[in-house]
């Protein structure tokens, strides 16, 4: 699903994995949406997720999320 954004860019929601995620996704963990702003790789191909709000997920690198992402259109 693609919605128009008025900034000029494009929002998606796409799967992810450890081996997918990005900086600036944004998850909905526990209801509250929140955005990616850095990752840590660990071992076994997880990853630690840090948020805006300083919170931090770990995810499995079998764990699937869904996420909302920005697609920049030049």
């Amino acid at each position: 699903m693609r919605t128009w954004v008025p900034s000029g860019a494009l929002a998606a929601t796409v799967e992810i994995t450890s081996a997918s995620v990005q900086r600036g996704d944004i998850v909905q963990v526990g209801g509250q949406p929140c955005r990616v702003v850095d990752l840590f790789q660990l071992p076994g191909g997880a990853k630690r997720l840090l948020f805006e709000t300083g919170e931090l997920l770990t995810m499995h690198s079998r764990t699937r999320l869904v996420a909302l992402r920005m697609l920049r259109k030049w």
